[in-house]
């Protein structure tokens, strides 16, 4: 009788413990599937985002994760255009964009969500040689101008023609990336180019291009974005990537000459240009916030009047779609 007593409590015992173990599962579950961890985390860096090249110089990334196993993979991007391809098409986790290239590529489908601002930069202007007549916005009429769709400095020059009254059919954009159209002004088979550093401060340095037409305000911020599923799937290393991108940007602010070392070296830059793109760089407020929600919706109604973005889509809602600030909020805090 002692010996069925015993089976039947050590029956009960595994049977209790064997739902106590599903219903851990599925509360697991239930919780998201934050408790998992990726194999590898893709990081974009760009010339156009200096605290980018500090991250992937000082190899943080690469020591942080490796402690849990997980892979490290940098991932250059020429432009806006280029990283926003990237996190379509899932080449990379988190991308560093143009804040109105951003807006346009959500609104077009791109399943984005921005979590983190790395400058305020004034990274674009309009460009010509220096011995061109070309002097005013409105002397591009019928003229070649070099620009890389989908980026600040197309969306740029498009809110510098609304602004005297032309659109992008009054001149002849050229697609080119931006070191091409860097190229294309400087051989003279275009008339201007719609520029970006650090391509826009060498061409200035180097051959005296003139910057003819400059407004900080029509600059959009330095977006850093992360893939939605991404971000549903693994929140806790989303949280992780900014605590690293805050450790790049304060020491980017602590070492102002070192980090231009950084670019200099990464761009192939000599010092005075990548000091002249360091100086056109505000890194001090990394929350993304009502302030870039205003400014991408004042280059939506451009981009809307243009037809890139579509006349039914309600700009407010996606900027709110877009910009989420809850976890720098946290890790600033």
């Amino acid at each position: 009788m002692r010996y069925v007593f015993v089976r039947v409590a050590l029956f009960v015992t595994a049977v209790t413990v064997f739902f106590v173990g599903c219903q851990r599962s599925v509360g697991d579950e239930a919780e998201g599937e934050g408790a998992d961890k990726p194999d590898k985390i893709r990081l974009d860096y760009a010339y156009y985002s200096p605290v980018s090249l500090v991250l992937k110089e000082k190899g943080w990334a690469e020591e942080v994760f490796a402690e849990e196993g997980i892979d490290v993979e940098f991932v250059l991007s020429l432009g806006s255009n280029k990283a926003l391809e990237f996190l379509n098409s899932n080449s990379v986790d988190f991308g560093s964009s143009a804040g109105a290239a951003a807006l346009i590529a959500k609104s077009n489908g791109t399943p984005i969500e921005t979590v983190y601002i790395y400058s305020k930069p004034e990274w674009t202007a309009l460009v010509t040689n220096a011995d061109s007549d070309i002097q005013h916005v409105d002397d591009l009429k019928g003229k070649k101008v070099a620009a890389t769709i989908g980026t600040d400095p197309y969306i740029f020059l498009l809110r510098a023609l609304n602004e005297e009254g032309l659109s992008a059919e009054d001149v002849e954009v050229v697609p080119l990336q931006h070191p091409d159209g860097a190229t294309a002004l400087s051989k003279g088979e275009v008339d201007a180019w719609a520029g970006l550093d650090p391509h826009m401060a060498q061409l200035e340095l180097e051959e005296g291009a003139h910057l003819f037409y400059r407004n900080p305000e029509f600059n959009t911020y330095g977006f850093l974005s992360v893939r939605s599923e991404f971000k549903e799937k693994y929140p806790q290393y989303v949280e992780k990537v900014i605590e690293l991108y805050e450790k790049a940007r304060k020491w980017t602010l602590d070492h102002p000459a070192d980090a231009t070392r950084i670019l200099a070296d990464s761009a192939q830059l000599n010092k005075d240009v990548a000091e002249i793109e360091m100086g056109r760089n505000d890194f001090s407020d990394p929350v993304p916030g009502a302030v870039h929600r205003e400014a991408i919706k004042a280059a939506a109604e451009v981009l809307q009047s243009e037809g890139i973005i579509g006349a039914d889509v309600d700009i407010d809602s996606l900027s709110h779609e877009l910009i989420q600030p809850s976890f720098t909020e946290k890790v600033v805090q």
